[in-house]
C-alpha cells in the first residue's frame, strides 16, 4: 500500500468522495456523469491498490469503513485545493470565450428570464452557456455551476450575491375556477399546497391568506407542477407573479392583491468575478432583468 500512496492521484479520490457522499454506486455515478458499473470498477481497483476496504456493502448502500472515514477529510482537502486552483486559473481568463454553467430552478425557465438567456446565447456565440435546471442549491465553490439564479429571502453562501429585485406573489387559479371565487374568504374552495402533512388542512399560511376558509386539498412540492395543475382547474395556489402572470390558463384570483415575496438573486463565486465571459454574462442579465422591475413587483411599490 505504501508504494501506491506515494502516487495516489486525484481521479481515484474523486470516485471515492462521490461514493462517500452519496452512499450508493448509482448516486455517485449520477454525480460524476458516468454509470454505476464504472464507479464500482474504479472503487474496486482503488481498494485493491490500497489492499484495504474503504466501504462495507449492504442492501442499504455503502457505509465507510474506519479507513474510509479517516481518508475522507484528507480527500476533501485535496478537492478543495484543486477547486481553488481551478478557480484561480479560470478567474484570470480575460477572453470573453469559453463555457458558462448557469443553474436555476425549473420554474424560472418558464419566465421572461428564459428570453434573456436566449438573447445572450444568440448574441455571444463564442460563449457556450450550459443551463442546469435544478431545485437543489448548486455548490458554486465546487464549480457545480459558475452562476446561479436563486429565488430566496436571503443567501448565506460564501459567494458574491446580487439581490436583483424584490418580487411579489399572488393567488392564482384557472379562469373557470375564478368564477367560483366569492368575497367570502374562500368558502368551499381548495388550495394546492406544498409538502404539508396530510392531517393539516388549514396551515398558518392559509389562515393569513385572502382565502382562509378554503381547505388544503392537494400537495405539490414543485412550482412548475403547481402552475400546470392550477391552470387545469385543480384549485388555488400561491405563485410568484413574474412566473404566473404570463402563463396561459392562469389568472389572479379575485378579491386579493399581490403581496411581497422573496427576492431574485444572482450568485457567483468571488474568484470568477473578473473572468471576462462571466462578467459579460452577469452584466447583461442584471441589466435586462432590472429593466423590467414592474414585472417582478407586480404593482407593489419597491421598498425604500
Amino acid at each position: 500500500m505504501s508504494a501506491y500512496l506515494t502516487r495516489m492521484d486525484w481521479d481515484d479520490l474523486r470516485f471515492f468522495l462521490a461514493v462517500a457522499r452519496n452512499g450508493t454506486l448509482r448516486g455517485a455515478a449520477e454525480q460524476l456523469g458516468t454509470n454505476h458499473t464504472t464507479v464500482s470498477r474504479r472503487l474496486a481497483k482503488l481498494e485493491e491498490k490500497l489492499e484495504a476496504r474503504l466501504f462495507d456493502r449492504s442492501h442499504g448502500g455503502l457505509q465507510p469503513t474506519q479507513l474510509g472515514e479517516r481518508l475522507r477529510p484528507h480527500a476533501e482537502r485535496v478537492e478543495g485545493e484543486i477547486e481553488a486552483a481551478t478557480r484561480l486559473v479560470v478567474g484570470q481568463d480575460r477572453r470573453p470565450t469559453g463555457t458558462i454553467t448557469v443553474s436555476l430552478a425549473p420554474a424560472i425557465s418558464l419566465t421572461s428570464i428564459a428570453g434573456d438567456l436566449a438573447a445572450f446565447m444568440k448574441m455571444h456565440r463564442e460563449i457556450e452557456v450550459r443551463i442546469l435546471t435544478t431545485n437543489a442549491l448548486s455548490d458554486l465553490a465546487r464549480r457545480e455551476a459558475d452562476v446561479s439564479l436563486r429565488y430566496a429571502n436571503e443567501v448565506s453562501d460564501d459567494v458574491i450575491g446580487r439581490r436583483l429585485l424584490d418580487c411579489a406573489k399572488a393567488v392564482y387559479c384557472s379562469p373557470d375556477y375564478a368564477t367560483s371565487v366569492r368575497d367570502d374568504g374562500g368558502q368551499g374552495l381548495e388550495w394546492i399546497g406544498w409538502g404539508e402533512a396530510f392531517d393539516t388542512t388549514t396551515p398558518d399560511w392559509i389562515k393569513a391568506s385572502p382565502f382562509p376558509k378554503a381547505r388544503l386539498r392537494h400537495r405539490v412540492n414543485e412550482a412548475v407542477a403547481q402552475t400546470m395543475l392550477a391552470a387545469r382547474g385543480l384549485g388555488l395556489t400561491y405563485l410568484p407573479c413574474f412566473l404566473a402572470d404570463p402563463q396561459v390558463g392562469l389568472v389572479r384570483a379575485p378579491f386579493q392583491e399581490p403581496v411581497p415575496d422573496r427576492s431574485l438573486w444572482l450568485l457567483l463565486h468571488q474568484d470568477l468575478r473578473e473572468t471576462a465571459r462571466i462578467r459579460l454574462f452577469v452584466d447583461f442579465l442584471v441589466a435586462r432583468i432590472r429593466s423590467r422591475k414592474e414585472e417582478f413587483l407586480a404593482g407593489i411599490a419597491p421598498s425604500a
